[in-house]
Parts: C-alpha cells; structure tokens; sequence
C-alpha cells in the first residue's frame, strides 16, 4: 500500500523557518517523482517545488525560489520542505505527491497538470502570522 505522511506543519511568525517532511512508503521511492503542493480555501492547488528523485533534479515556483529548499533521503524514503523567510502568503495546506517509475525522470514536474501524480498525503497545515 502507497502511503504519504507530512508532518511539521504549524504556526510561525512572518520571516522564520520551518521543515516539512514526507514519509513515503509502499513503492520505489528512488524512480518516482515527489512534488510539494500547497492549497488555501477557494483556489486551486499550487505546485510549489518537485523532484526528480532519479536525477535530483529540482523545480521551484517562482514565488518561493531562494527561499524553499526540496531535499531527498533516498535512505530513508523521506522528501523535505525547508522553508525560510516565511511570508504571510506562505499560508496554506501542504500536500506531499507522488508518481511514476520515472527511471529516466520526467523532466519539468511543476506543470499545470497533475496527472503525473497518482498518490498523495493528507497535508499539513502551515500557518505564517504577519
């Protein structure tokens, strides 16, 4: 059974940090490709950043480019969100997602569509206080 965990969501003040983890387990986490999402009430659900864990190559939104960092524990099967400089806007749900095999990677993973990602957590709530 697939299964996505986030955990280390919480209340912080504009401009501090805060880590979020994804456990995975119940496939071959090194060939897959793990995206962090995030939502707030009303809109639609944003890509924030995404691995390829084949390649380790990574992708950004803008909106969170130099102050987010995606990490990989391959050992582990755990994926990490290290967000600083936390803004008020940085509110919302966050979503660890997962799909493939990608042996090869699939390139690009922030695109409009979700379809390369089968399985996702429960999320996390992240809640930054101006």
């Amino acid at each position: 059974e697939v299964q996505l965990v986030e955990s280390g969501g919480g209340l912080v003040q504009a401009g501090g940090s805060l880590r979020l983890s994804c456990a995975a387990s119940g496939f071959t986490f090194d060939v897959y490709v793990i995206g962090w999402f995030r939502q707030v009430p009303g809109k639609e659900r944003e890509g924030v950043s995404c691995m390829n864990n084949s390649d380790g190559s990574t992708y950004y939104a803008d909106s969170v480019k130099g102050r987010f960092t995606m990490s990989s524990d391959n050992v582990k099967n755990t994926v990490y969100l290290q967000m600083n400089s936390l803004k008020a806007e940085d509110t919302a749900v966050y979503y660890c997602a997962a799909g493939g095999p990608y042996e090869d990677g699939l390139g690009y993973c922030l695109g409009p569509s979700r379809a390369p990602y089968e399985y996702w957590g429960q999320g996390t709530q992240v809640t930054v206080s101006s």
